[in-house]
Formats: structure tokens, sequence, C-alpha cells
């Protein structure tokens, strides 16, 4: 059985804790400033961002080196389910800042195969968030004296899929020619676009290469779409060390779930290729019949800062991509300043009424 990854290593000077540092190839102690290199991969890792075979994988037959065991704590108010350390007894969750007992709760789960590292520090994620926050209009006075604050941001690690295959999709439709004609006579004289359809029938093949699909429903989808452009070819050999000093979160969306989501979005992709075969002005698709092969997947790890603000109760997050600086939130609104700017509205319409009477 796989040990538990705990992703603490000892700085070999001081005996503190090392922390990956961003944008480098090494690990460095914030006590004494030294610096450590990276691990050494080991023979499995070598060829860790290569994919797995899926249908194998979804039969149970995955390798007991591509299994892992983490420690990890299930908060209740958001479902995040977030690695902590075994020695640390109570936290905050970073997804909502809820605060949470940590347990003993141990998850088997696919090791990662790629994890794309951190590149934007605290200090860059900080200042691309408050940029974001400072641009947010109504937004509640204590919002802004957050964006201002010193408030450290929580490195964490998501977790995703990707997914390839080949497919082959044999498909029936109709092409749709647009022309033009005109109808009615005299003042009801007009030109009206119609169109011809014609049948057509062909074949689309396509293969799909790093289809990438959210391991956990922690940030909502909106947020994931505004921040979730990764560059999938910077991919590195998953190293416990990148995530020194951060944590990670544990997927929530089982292989089997993520490979459905995964076809969904090849399929609509095929549409999309299928569209363009059948060409015209207009189609319609009547019938496809997408065949998959050649299935293989990987659990690849991606960095974001998260700040979780709480206001008048509520829990407010913040998502920082760590490699682009994209930001994606939730935020509170002023009633107060909302309605003084209606008020101030009201008044500027009851003036321009009153200057053209």
């Amino acid at each position: 059985m796989a040990e538990i990854e705990t992703h603490r290593f000892p700085c070999h000077t001081c005996g503190s804790d090392l922390r990956y540092a961003p944008g480098e190839r090494h690990l460095k102690c914030d006590h004494c400033g030294a610096v450590e290199p990276l691990g050494a991969l080991s023979p499995w890792d070598v060829q860790a961002v290569e994919e797995l075979p899926l249908r194998e994988a979804l039969a149970g037959h995955v390798p007991e080196a591509a299994m892992e065991i983490t420690r990890v704590l299930n908060c209740t108010s958001c479902g995040a389910q977030v690695e902590f350390d075994p020695n640390e007894h109570a936290a905050e969750c970073p997804f909502c800042a809820s605060p949470v007992v940590a347990d003993t709760g141990q998850h088997r789960h696919i090791k990662p195969r790629g994890v794309l590292p951190f590149t934007l520090d605290n200090d860059a994620g900080r200042d691309a968030l408050r940029k974001w926050l400072k641009g947010l209009w109504f937004a509640p006075n204590a919002l802004k004296e957050y964006a201002r604050s010193d408030h450290r941001l929580q490195g964490i690690y998501l977790p995703f899929w990707t997914f390839d295959a080949q497919t082959e999709t044999p498909y029936r439709g109709q092409r749709g020619t647009e022309y033009r004609r005109t109808v009615g006579s005299g003042d009801k004289k007009r030109t009206v676009t119609e169109v011809k359809w014609r049948n057509v029938s062909g074949h689309v093949s396509h293969f799909f290469d790093d289809v990438l699909v959210p391991g956990s429903r922690t940030i909502p989808d909106t947020h994931m779409r505004r921040i979730a452009q990764f560059d999938l070819s910077a991919l590195e050999p998953y190293q416990p060390q990148f995530l020194a000093g951060f944590r990670a979160e544990g997927y929530s969306i089982d292989l089997a779930e993520a490979q459905r989501l995964g076809q969904q979005e090849m399929e609509q992709g095929v549409r999309q290729l299928i569209r363009r075969d059948i060409g015209g002005d207009r189609q319609r698709i009547d019938d496809m019949r997408m065949t998959l092969s050649d299935e293989s997947f990987k659990h690849v790890l991606m960095p974001v800062w998260i700040a979780a603000y709480r206001f008048r109760g509520k829990s407010y997050r913040f998502v920082v991509n760590a490699r682009t600086g994209a930001v994606a939130g939730e935020r509170p609104w002023s009633p107060w300043k909302i309605a003084f700017a209606v008020l101030i509205i009201l008044i500027i319409a009851g003036v321009v009424a009153l200057l053209q009477s």
C-alpha cells in the first residue's frame, strides 16, 4: 500500500519546512534562506506526463505505482476535499473561509501524472486580485479595505483530468444554400431570404489531445471558464516537491464521471467539424455516430491563488490563475452605493426634464 503523501520537506540547514519557489527550479527556506534543488524523479515518474489507458483504469486495473494515499478534509460548507498536514488539527477552509477541524480521513486515489507549477508568487497573485477588486463597481467599503490589506492568498493545486481519443464519426445531414427572392407587390413588395436544403452524408475523423475536465466542483463553472486557460504543453512530470508549501485539492469528480464530461466536450467538437464538412450557408445534423478508440487519460494539478472573504455572514471566493494572473470571483454589492447612484440618476433626469420644459 502506498504511503500517505505529506508534501513536507525539511531544510537541511535549519530544519524548517521548505517551500517550492514559484517560477524557479528549487525549494526555498523562508527561515534561513537556504535553497535546495528539486529531487530526482523516480523511474516511474520520468514518464509521468504520459497518459494511462482509460479502459483498463475504468475496469479497476490501475498500476499500484499510479496510486497514492493522502489525508484529506471534507469541508461541510462547500464540499472541498483539501489535503492537510497530519499534525494540523484545526484550520480554515481555503475555498470558503469556514472554520473546520481536520480529521484523520484517508483518501486513496489516482496519483497525479503531471503538474503545472506556480509561476506567480503570492505578491503577484495579490496584485492581480487587488487590481480586479478595485475595478468592481458598487462594492462595499469593507471589500475595498480588504483589497488594500496585506491578506495573504492560499496557494492551491486544483485537480483536473485530461483525455485523449481518436474519434470516427459517420453522419447524415443537410446543407442549406441561401437565396433571395422578391415577394408581394406594390407597397407590400419585399425581398426575403429562403433556404434550399440538400441531403448530404459524410465521415469525419479527428484525434482529441488533452481535453481538459475539472476534477471538482468547488470552483463554479462560470469562474473556471474565466481562469482555466492553462498551457498544458508546460506540464512537468509530477514531483511532490512542487507541492511543498502549497495545498492540493483531492478530486471529487471520479474518472468515470470525468470521462462522460470529456466525451461531451469531444462530441461538441465533432459537431463543429461536421458542420464545417457539410459546408454551405446553413447546416443540419440529422444523425451522427461517434466512436472512440485509443482512449487514454491522466490526472494533473493546476495552480491557483485563492482568497475567501466573508461579508455579512456569507463567503465570497476569489481565484487567481497562478500562471496568467486571470481573476474570477464572487462579489458582494453595497445596497447603499447602489441606492445613492439611483438617486443621483433620478436627480439628473429631473434636472434635464426641467431644463427641457
